[in-house]
């Protein structure tokens, strides 16, 4: 029983040892972690010696010792009048029953519990034993092994490929580490959010066009600068009459440093080329577009050719690292949680951000392409403008419209409900 616990705790921590902990370790100059990949890596001859172990010792157990402790329980069972017209039958239930029981306890179910609590620890200790039976054994198991391919072609089953580790499987190893102390909790959002940035098309980061600060080269050269110092920002686009006729992109700084050398201020000489991008792309492709060009903000087009919004390295930097609001922002933030619990939130919060705020997966954003705020999702349910005070009730939330600036959303109060029964 011992040795069948053995072979079955080698067996399962061999195959249960993550592979790149064993690279590790094999790397570290580990002879026993690398004998451990090469049997985790073709493990048929491996599992044939294993098998071949574990049923010669089953056999041996079941016929030797089942018998003997069976002829040695018939007198203690003889000793009792009313059952010795039976010793000879009961006595071999009971030893047959007590040799499955520890056969599954010590043999299987402790020795597997312990190779999953220390697979890698394990996997190492036993390698060399089992590679050394592995060779000994090597007829055995490739008359096994060729016996087992046949007749698994008869069966029309296929060897199966190794599959590739998932993108659920990384982040059920981040939140792992998460939660064991291998990484900080900002370093866990963070992964998380570089994760998703493949998937998020831009125009869930971008600026929208109502919110756009741009130049006009038809207005006076006065009102253009009022417009610059009026913002906090260091780069604005420059139009002819309409932001869709954009012109290019014109520096703060390069505005500075020609009034501070009372140069003459140019906004067509002083302006770079436009960087357009689609807004089906993806913030990834739009990084790699930044990174490429040098040019960190792009105007993005809707299907129709026009501008519908703005994007910047740094929105698509809060896309990896959370929020960074200026001093400006900060008066005003995005999401207020009141006492009660509920949440006061911006009309332009992102879904995926209100998904991580509220602790669950509301908003299936694979799926759902129509809107990407909290405003466009009250807008597609309701269909139509809202009022304020106006509301409804979804996912075990009522999302209630308590502020509008003209026909913008401009704050959505959300209010977890206590049950779930009844709602639309």
């Amino acid at each position: 029983m011992v040795a069948n616990g053995v072979f079955s705790g080698a067996e399962m921590a061999i195959l249960s040892a993550r592979r790149h902990r064993l690279e590790t370790l094999a790397q570290q100059g580990q002879t026993s972690a690398r004998i451990a990949l090469r049997l985790a890596e073709t493990p048929n001859d491996f599992l044939s010696t294993v098998q071949i172990g574990i049923t010669l010792i089953g056999i041996l157990t079941g016929a030797v010792g089942g018998s003997s402790l069976a002829k040695a329980l018939e007198p203690l069972i003889g000793g009792i009048s009313w059952l010795a017209p039976y010793r000879q039958g009961l006595s071999f239930a009971v030893v047959i029953t007590l040799i499955t029981y520890l056969s599954l306890l010590i043999g299987e179910l402790v020795p597997k519990r312990i190779a999953l609590a220390y697979p890698e620890r394990l996997a190492c200790a036993a390698a060399p034993a089992m590679h050394w039976l592995a060779r000994r054994s090597a007829p055995v198991a490739s008359l096994l092994s060729r016996s087992t391919d046949a007749v698994l072609r008869l069966l029309g089953v296929s060897r199966g490929r190794e599959q590739a580790v998932s993108e659920e499987e990384i982040r059920a190893l981040l939140r792992e580490g998460a939660e064991t102390g291998v990484f900080e909790e900002a370093e866990h959002d963070m992964m998380q959010r570089v994760m998703r940035l493949a998937d998020r098309p831009i125009k869930t980061l971008m600026t929208p066009r109502t919110e756009i600060n741009w130049l006009d080269l038809e207005e006076p050269l006065e009102r253009n600068l009022a417009e610059v110092m009026a913002s906090n920002h260091s780069q604005f686009p420059v139009a002819r009459g309409s932001l869709d006729e954009c012109q290019g992109v014109v520096r703060v700084r390069h505005l500075l440093a020609a009034r501070m050398r009372e140069e003459p201020l140019d906004l067509e000489r002083m302006m770079q080329p436009p960087l357009f991008v689609a807004e089906s792309a993806r913030a990834l492709a739009v990084l790699e577009e930044f990174r490429r060009s040098g040019i960190h903000l792009a105007l993005v087009s809707d299907e129709y050719g026009g501008v519908a919004g703005l994007v910047t390295l740094n929105d698509l930097m809060e896309g990896i690292v959370g929020d960074l609001p200026s001093l400006e922002d900060q008066e005003e933030p995005q999401v207020t949680q009141r006492e009660d619990g509920s949440w006061l939130v911006d009309g332009g919060l992102d879904l995926q951000t209100l998904n991580e705020l509220l602790g669950q997966e509301i908003f299936d954003l694979e799926r759902e392409s129509r809107y990407h705020t909290i405003a466009g999702y009250v807008l597609h349910v309701l269909e139509r403008i809202p009022r304020e005070a106006e509301g409804f009730s979804r996912h075990g939330h009522r999302f209630e419209v308590v502020d509008m600036d003209a026909n913008r959303i401009d704050k959505v109060l959300i209010t977890r409900l206590a049950a779930e029964s009844g709602m639309p």
